[in-house]
């Protein structure tokens, strides 16, 4: 089973999208059958069994076993990854495109950015399922509290000359052997999870947080 799978076919993403199908596909985290799925959520077993095909038919479960039960074979089937992200290619012809309207403060832009990301690790991470591979990457995840937008936006700036400097000093365009790599860095507001009716945290613009922020995250490796 793979860690995650990039879903690019839009049958299979229109398929996974069924409420029924994704409680399926949650479930068979956990190999099961058609009757042990039915007794664990409640349903119909011809329902599941339907369900079951289809979701096979777009690669998104796959057979385990099957096993002989008396007169019978009953068929155990197991999710292809523990979870699934369906690329903007499945939306090709709406997906949003970096280049028609490139912005650095508009976050549509940066939308548009994580979407074009998606589409094309999702791509690679395909391909070197089949070649058994991994796809070599790096990530960074970080929180950071501003204590105003005056640092936010000077962070902002210094951030873009430090990675322009970087690019700068590493960017070989005739290196015979190089591959070409690409550098995205967003930064946004992390949205409000607090319970829906409760009252909004006080802020105070010119308080510091009183604790260190975290240390980055790093990710050398992923596939």
């Amino acid at each position: 089973m793979l860690d995650v799978a990039v879903i690019e076919d839009p049958a299979a993403a229109e398929a996974s999208l069924d409420p029924m199908r994704a409680r399926l596909l949650a479930a068979l985290a956990e190999p099961g059958s058609a009757a042990m799925l039915a007794a664990r959520l409640g349903l119909p077993r011809q329902k599941v069994n339907y369900h079951l095909k289809e979701l096979e038919r777009h690669g998104l479960v796959e057979l385990a076993e099957e096993r002989r039960r008396g007169s019978m074979t009953e068929r155990v089937y197991r999710a292809t990854a523990a979870s699934y992200v369906i690329s903007p290619a499945a939306l090709a012809a709406v997906s949003p495109d970096p280049s028609r309207s490139p912005d650095q403060l508009s976050a549509r832009w940066l939308l548009a950015l994580g979407a074009r990301m998606v589409q094309e690790v999702g791509s690679l991470l395909t391909g070197a399922a089949r070649a058994r591979q991994r796809v070599a990457s790096f990530g960074i995840d970080a929180r950071v509290r501003f204590a105003s937008a005056a640092d936010r936006a000077a962070f902002a700036e210094e951030l873009s000359q430090a990675v322009t400097a970087l690019v700068g000093r590493y960017h070989d365009e005739s290196a015979p052997q190089g591959r070409v790599h690409r550098v995205v860095v967003g930064l946004h507001q992390v949205p409000d999870t607090a319970p829906p009716g409760a009252p909004p945290p006080t802020r105070n613009p010119s308080s510091h947080p009183s604790s260190p922020p975290p240390s980055p995250t790093r990710t050398p490796q992923e596939g």
